[in-house]
């Protein structure tokens, strides 16, 4: 049993177009595209740190106080 040939490939092919139609992989195949692009621009994302506002809250949390 080897790899599949390329006839083998395009008869699965040939299938998947008959069973879910041009329009629908279509459809798939840009949304999976803009998902891509969408996660390759949140990993580059902005490295800033994030601010501060320079206060600090102390508060003492015992209840037994």
């Amino acid at each position: 049993m080897g790899s599949f040939s390329i006839w083998h490939w395009l008869i699965v092919l040939l299938v998947v177009v008959l069973v879910f139609g041009t329009k629908k992989l279509r459809n798939m195949g840009e949304d999976l595209g803009s998902a891509v692009k969408g996660f390759k621009e949140g990993m580059k994302g902005e490295e800033k740190p994030a601010e501060s506002t320079g206060r600090v809250i102390d508060a003492d949390t015992d209840p037994k106080k």
